[in-house]
């Protein structure tokens, strides 16, 4: 689809009953849900993999029991990687429910092969566009020792993941999938070691309300995870063009497509992450030259620092601190 296309889509469906037609609608829940790439096993095996040996190098938890995923999107992929490395249990957040057991299944019998194999992370050259990016893609068999994997790979254990991803494993499943999630109730406070999260929270519209929700759902030391892309994703011809619209304009473009990027900069999150008591341990940012400067900005974003204008993508990883 072209951009003129889907700006003129998010534009008409400011019309009463325009976003009740059928293609339109089709159109929403496509945009809000379509992820490029998560119904790939080698994809969600390299993003896995890559969150794992970041939060390795950086000192922290690498066998997490609980693990929590935001906007898996196509499959939940990611998460049963995470539970193919040993985790007990996977909560799968979105806004619509748009992964199929058939999928999810297939995901599963692609993926066990790559960590039974200790297949090497798929790298730059497979996936240009996903970040972080690492400095060795081999097995990281320091985190997943044999015994581990072992453990984790056992046919009765395989068995599990894939009766709980058909919705057969009743209150023993290892997977909760939740969609739409709203709220901080989605999860037992203090019980998460791991939220994850891959090119997402530039998709949130109350960015505060979701770091707030998140720092009650991790246990003290539980770890924050996120790949967050900062990109106009095709909405302006310039990668940061997006931080130039007036809000009247933007209101113009985003139509009711409520899942559309929400314009906030690094600043934001790493803002917010503090507010919430974290202590940010990994902060990789991508940098990007930029045609604009401060001043040729929308209103709002005028003060805009050169830091956050030339950001156009951000890998953090932040823990929870107190008691």
């Amino acid at each position: 689809m072209t951009n003129a296309r889907r700006i003129a889509l998010n534009l008409a469906t400011l019309v009463p009953g325009v976003a009740s037609i059928p293609p339109v609608r089709a159109y929403l829940a496509k945009r809000r849900t379509g992820t490029r790439g998560t119904d790939s096993a080698r994809y969600c095996y390299t993003v896995w993999m890559r969150h794992l040996v970041m939060a390795s190098r950086s000192g922290l938890l690498t066998t997490p029991r609980i693990i929590a995923e935001l906007g898996p999107g196509d499959s939940l992929g990611t998460g049963i990687a995470g539970l193919l490395c040993g985790a007990s249990r996977y909560y799968a957040f979105d806004v619509v429910e748009h992964a199929s057991t058939q999928r999810n299944v297939a995901i599963l019998r692609a993926l066990v092969p790559l960590f039974r194999d200790r297949a090497a992370i798929p790298d730059a050259a497979e996936f240009p566009n996903v970040h972080p990016r690492l400095e060795d893609y081999s097995f990281p068999r320091g985190v997943l020792p044999d015994e581990r994997l072992t453990a984790a790979l056992e046919p009765a254990r395989l068995e599990h993941i894939e009766a709980s991803l058909a919705g057969n494993a009743g209150a023993d499943s290892l997977v909760q999938y939740r969609a739409p999630w709203y709220g901080e109730s989605t999860i037992e406070t203090g019980t998460v070691d791991v939220i994850f999260s891959q090119a997402v929270l530039e998709h949130v519209d109350d960015l505060a309300g979701t770091y707030h929700a998140m720092a009650r759902w991790l246990k003290p030391g539980g770890l924050l995870s996120h790949e967050i892309d900062f990109k106009s994703h095709g909405f302006a011809r310039e990668w940061n063009g997006h931080w130039a619209y007036s809000d009247l304009m933007w209101k113009l473009i985003r139509g009711q497509d409520s899942w559309l990027i929400n314009r906030e900069p690094r600043s934001t999150h790493l803002r917010l992450l503090e507010s919430e008591g974290f202590r940010v341990v990994c902060d990789v940012p991508v940098k990007s030259p930029s045609t604009y400067r401060p001043q040729d900005l929308a209103t709002r974003f005028r003060g805009m620092t050169d830091d956050d204008l030339t950001t156009s993508s951000l890998f953090v990883q932040a823990v929870k601190t107190g008691a």
